[in-house]
């Protein structure tokens, strides 16, 4: 048995192996290893400059490391596009004003599902083939409290919509692995909670990992904690073991010189 088919018997979702990547002298990516069990909560933290959104786009493909290696449920798919990646169910949110602005959610989300499905996307020529993926769109909708808008126009929703309707779409290409790049960035602080508290509803089956500055939010909603500074992981652990940290504490007051 392969070290990959051994992560998949274990029940890990996504790993990463001594992932690394640079751009000539500047490091933004040091040998990172990681592992994200079927199911997990995980939150990805650190400094402005850690990397974080680096790594999510070295894991979905957007960028190729230097070294190193990323596995989907034990599958080696460093070398894969990113569509081939989210065909294998791994899946990022992504911004939609320009894409869907003169759409409605119901519209946008059916599109998605026509992708998933490999049928014509010109759902509303002919509703009765295409009656299936309208329903599945809806129910997307529906489940991340949508429901309600399904039929408005998306520039019109209010911000905190329009990040739901993100995740709505990322949750048509069905992934097994969900990463939140800042899902409630530009959302008042009010609303932001309201945005988890959807993702957490999401099936136990899903596994996310999610970007995250509001550390109020990361606490409440996170299960596990991995702390990234200049490219590299600081250190993880339980929620309750990165608020007793000391070393985490000195990162974000700045004590701690992080490249």
């Amino acid at each position: 048995m392969s070290a990959l088919d051994t992560t998949a018997s274990a029940g890990i979702a996504l790993s990463t192996s001594g992932l690394s990547r640079s751009f000539g002298s500047l490091v933004v990516a040091r040998d990172i290893n990681l592992s994200l069990p079927v199911g997990a909560r995980y939150a990805l933290i650190g400094p402005n400059g850690a990397g974080k959104t680096t790594l999510i786009n070295l894991m979905t493909g957007m960028l190729p490391p230097n070294a190193g290696t990323i596995a989907l449920g034990g599958e080696d798919i460093t070398e894969l596009s990113p569509q081939a990646r989210v065909k294998r169910g791994l899946a990022r949110t992504f911004q939609i004003n320009s894409l869907f602005a003169n759409l409605n959610p119901l519209e946008a989300v059916t599109l998605a599902v026509c992708e998933r499905r490999g049928i014509s996307p010109r759902f509303w020529e002919n509703i009765g083939v295409n009656k299936d993926a309208i329903e599945e769109a809806y129910d997307i909708l529906t489940k991340l409290k949508l429901g309600d808008v399904a039929y408005q126009t998306t520039r019109e929703l209010p911000y905190g919509r329009q990040r739901l309707l993100e995740i709505a779409l990322a949750l048509a290409t069905k992934p097994k692995v969900l990463l939140l790049d800042e899902p409630a960035a530009g959302v008042p602080q009010e609303e932001s909670g309201d945005i988890f508290e959807v993702v957490a509803s999401l099936s136990d089956d899903l596994t996310l990992l999610f970007i995250e500055h509001d550390m109020h939010v990361v606490f409440r909603f996170a299960t596990h904690i991995i702390v990234l500074v200049g490219g590299a992981v600081f250190t993880e652990g339980s929620p309750a073991q990165i608020a007793a940290d000391p070393g985490v504490r000195e990162v974000y007051l700045g004590k701690r010189h992080h490249g």
